[in-house]
């Protein structure tokens, strides 16, 4: 039977592969680089950076993002019935109740993130508050809790910092060779340089799609556990029916962090269907609201 927990384990599985194939990635395109500017010194360097950033993706994300995000913590007097909301909720999810930021944005929105239930943050945008009736923002809160007890949320997030580093080195690349810097003494084997330049190039690409797909898949097992914690999944659905609604896009939404929101904080604009699919952040709201009710 399915629970809160159901692919906990799954996904802390699925978090250290994740992170054992960013690291994979990023010794490659330092091999790349090293091979390109026959600079054995790069790699080692890229080495020491896949290590330093896997450790610090993973125990700083919630600080990451919430700086990323402008996410400031929501006062307990001020905003007394959203930190009652999720404190009911956590209780009955059997989770300890995560640290509450705000916000200051009139985009309906929301997202989790940290690297575990004691280190986890909800954090929701001012205009989910205000549009919200008190079941809808049970609904969003919920599937946001889930986020944390299906400990997904540390899976995207590790993914936010790794693939942001690894479009870094590449885009470090790419800068040094139009600006010069190559050594010409280096003659290897033309195959062996025109991989390297290709993992340079199409690394950045791969590990975004892997991105994008990992965050679509958790956004429909989010949605199916909240509404096992709320037992009323037309609260959720009616809340991602206005969340979908809205047509402006957050004011400081960001490619790096766009997947970790319950929903697309580009807006609505930016989903797409066919094969673009690929590239979408998020499942289409119609799809998400479809599986909720059972249509």
């Amino acid at each position: 039977m399915a629970t809160l927990y159901t692919h906990k384990d799954e996904n802390i599985a699925k978090t250290w592969v994740l992170m054992v194939v960013f690291f994979s990635i990023v010794i490659a395109i330092g091999w790349a680089i090293s091979f390109y500017f026959n600079n054995p010194g790069i790699l080692v360097v890229a080495v020491i950076f896949a290590i330093v950033m896997n450790i610090t993706s993973y125990w700083f994300s919630d600080k990451i993002v919430t700086a990323m995000a402008g996410a400031k913590p929501a006062d307990e007097r001020e905003y007394s019935e959203l930190h009652n909301i999720v404190e009911n909720l956590a209780i009955t999810a059997g989770l300890p109740k995560p640290k509450i930021f705000i916000i200051n944005d009139a985009a309906p929105n929301a997202f989790a993130t940290g690297r575990n239930a004691e280190h986890a943050v909800v954090a929701v945008t001012t205009g989910l508050l205000s549009m919200m009736e008190k079941s809808e923002l049970e609904g969003v809160l919920a599937h946001e809790l889930s986020h944390i007890g299906n400990r997904d949320m540390l899976l995207s997030t590790v993914a936010v910092v790794l693939v942001g580093f690894v479009t870094l080195i590449s885009d470090f690349f790419l800068r040094a060779h139009f600006f010069g810097g190559r050594n010409d003494n280096n003659k290897g084997n033309p195959i062996l340089m025109i991989i390297a330049v290709a993992l340079i190039v199409l690394a950045p690409i791969v590990a975004t799609l892997l991105q994008l797909a990992i965050s679509r898949k958790r956004e429909f097992l989010a949605d199916a556990s909240g509404a096992l914690l709320t037992r009323y999944p037309e609260g959720l659905a009616s809340a991602l029916q206005k969340i979908g609604a809205y047509a402006a896009p957050m004011k400081r939404a960001n490619n790096a962090t766009a997947h970790l929101y319950i929903s697309n904080p580009f807006g609505p604009k930016a989903a797409m269907g066919g094969i673009s699919k690929l590239f979408m952040t998020h499942p289409p709201v119609q799809e998400r609201i479809q599986a909720l009710l059972g249509k």
